[in-house]
């Protein structure tokens, strides 16, 4: 694979020289034309000789509340002299997975969390006058968690027995019976049944079929399959064999992000395990079935976890989304039946297939069906990675597991940046007509009781179809935010985030995102008239629309989001910016 080779280059020579871009060109009968077409593309990949060192600083949400800002400023007045010179760079990065300990940095793409500006710039001098610095370990940080998680059905000693299980003597239709039961949901996002998805490449016709794991986990806010790549790599693979076994693949891949390397190594190792035990690659429990699994590191970029684009970077095409239809259950991977699901939906295969469908639905709550992992970070006394009962609500979370929230709750981003900014009281007028024939009873109890024409946001219950029934989405990562933070600059920061992230297929999104940039700084500088700032308000709904409208994939759709929530839901935070003002209480 082209994009597996350009990785090989890259880490031998920290850029893709052009000798040995035409040696591959060479050696593998691909115009050099296109090696520069796929290379140009992907973040990760650099086509001139870099500085000696590099620093990288995350930019996005959590470690934007928690100062990278002032971080890259004092990182280039530390590093001043070295940047003069050439040795050393200093610039922003898109989110590194690590929102529980922000902020996040890369020197010379080795990983470092919670550092200070000195140290970050010691590693930098280090690594330019030729001493590598070692990176900090996700595998010896002990996150916020409330382990052990029902997830891991093994005890500690994961022997692969759901494989050995369905190997001996598993039916297909059994399993798929178990997981409609279980109702298990995908867990990227969209919330498409798993069972759906796995009975769809089961039945579709092919000499081949592929089975893909979407670890590339870029959404600010999200960390969860981190840990679960980290603690529990046997999961993964096993729910990753499971689907293959049952679906008639012939190979799987699991797909890791590859700010994630200590992660990809974790796994590799793991899948070296699996088939010292005979779970994984030819003759699975000594029976005539063979799945070999191996890892596809990603070359990077936002757009790679959507599951189209994650195939066209594995076709060594440039990450841009396919249209809809045909869909990946039939013509995915080299156009045959593909299956890609998230890591968290093949981690909970295992448990259900020892345990049955029933066991998971029952992990419920407030009438809702079955367990998650959800990341929280932000303004909170403990962010880590938390598994709870789908239905809990946001304030069991937030008080019963994360400590509560650091000073006083001001807004939640319910999936990332992905569902734009909820306010601490959300009014009533904003939800969609007849959300309380749909709502829980006691949540419309509650925003009766107020009287006051506002629901409290610490009683919505974290559920996909909840958050739904009430015109929101949600995701993953959860973040909180305090009442010292500035929503419109919040929201301008993820704006930024999409623009710099979309890859430029679909020109409403293209431009759009960028006019959201721009707008929002607008609105930050201040000095805007009554009329001006309507207009541009109308332009953002209006924008917001076209790229709902137009876009290929859920980028374009949500673009918008995070800046137009600002706008209706913090008014005191716009008036601020509008009079030229810092709004009171955010830092200055």
């Amino acid at each position: 694979m082209i994009v597996q080779e350009l990785h090989h280059i890259q880490h031998r020579h920290r850029f893709l020289p052009e000798a040995e871009l035409r040696k591959l060109a060479d050696r593998t009968g691909t115009p050099l034309y296109r090696l520069q077409e796929v290379a140009s593309f992907f973040p990760h990949f650099k086509l001139t000789p870099p500085p000696a060192a590099e620093v990288l600083v995350c930019h996005d949400m959590a470690c934007h509340q928690h100062g990278c800002t002032r971080l890259k400023r004092d990182l280039e007045a530390t590093l001043a002299p070295d940047i003069a010179a050439g040795r050393v760079a200093v610039r922003y990065v898109s989110c590194l997975g690590r929102c529980d300990r922000p902020v996040a940095a890369l020197v010379n793409d080795e990983f470092f969390a919670n550092r200070t500006a000195d140290e970050l710039a010691a590693l930098a001098r280090a690594a330019a006058d030729g001493s590598p610095p070692r990176a900090d370990a996700d595998s010896t940080y002990e996150p916020h968690s409330n382990r052990p998680w029902r997830i891991d059905p093994y005890d500690g000693q994961p022997d692969y027995a759901a494989v050995r299980a369905f190997a001996e003597r598993g039916v297909p239709q059994a399993v798929l019976d178990e997981l409609k039961t279980a109702d298990l949901r995908g867990m990227g996002g969209a919330g498409v049944p798993a069972h759906q998805k796995w009975n769809d490449v089961w039945r579709a016709k092919g000499d081949a079929k592929y089975v893909v794991c979407n670890a590339d986990e870029s959404e600010p806010g999200t960390f969860k399959d981190r840990e679960l790549l980290t603690r529990h790599p046997h999961l993964v693979l096993e729910g990753v064999i499971l689907a293959g076994l049952l679906t008639g693949a012939t190979r799987g891949w699991i797909y890791i992000r590859h700010e994630y390397a200590e992660q990809i190594e974790i796994m590799r190792r793991e899948i070296a395990r699996a088939e010292s035990l005979g779970a994984c690659g030819p003759r699975i429990a000594g029976g005539p079935r063979s799945f070999p699994v191996e890892v596809f590191a990603s070359p990077g970029g936002y757009i790679c976890g959507e599951q189209s684009a994650l195939i066209e970077a594995m076709e060594d095409h440039r990450a841009q989304p396919r249209p809809k239809p045909p869909q990946l259950e039939t013509n995915g991977l080299h156009d045959k039946p593909t299956l890609v699901s998230n890591v968290e939906t093949f981690a909970w295969a295992p448990a259900i297939a020892l345990k049955g469908g029933a066991w998971y639905a029952d992990g419920g709550t407030n009438g809702c069906k079955g367990r998650r992992l959800f990341s929280i970070s932000g303004d909170l006394a403990r962010p880590g990675v938390y598994e709870v009962p789908n239905g809990i609500t946001l304030r069991e979370l937030l008080d019963g597991l994360c400590g509560g929230t650091v000073g006083r709750l001001k807004a939640f981003a319910p999936s990332g940046p992905s569902g734009g900014f909820l306010p601490a009281l959300l009014p009533v007028s904003a939800l969609p007509r007849g959300w309380e024939k749909r709502a829980p009873a006691d949540l419309v109890d509650k925003v009766t009781a107020r009287g006051d024409g506002h629901l409290d946001i610490l009683d919505l219950q974290l559920d996909l179809q909840r958050f739904r029934d009430i015109g929101q989405a949600i995701g993953a990562g959860l973040v909180v935010y305090n009442d010292t933070r500035d929503m419109i600059a919040e929201a301008v920061n993820c704006s930024q985030f999409f623009r710099d992230e979309s890859c430029g297929k679909c020109v409403p999104c293209r431009i759009g995102s960028e006019k959201i940039v721009e707008m929002g700084e607008e609105v930050m500088t201040g000095g805007l008239g009554a009329t001006e700032f309507a207009g541009r308000r109308r332009l953002v709904k209006e924008l917001t629309r076209a790229m709902e409208m137009t876009s290929i994939c859920g980028l374009g759709m949500v673009a918008a989001k995070p800046l137009e929530t600002a706008i209706e839901f913090f008014p005191d935070d716009l008036a601020a910016h509008l009079r030229g003002r810092t709004p009171a209480g955010a830092p200055a």
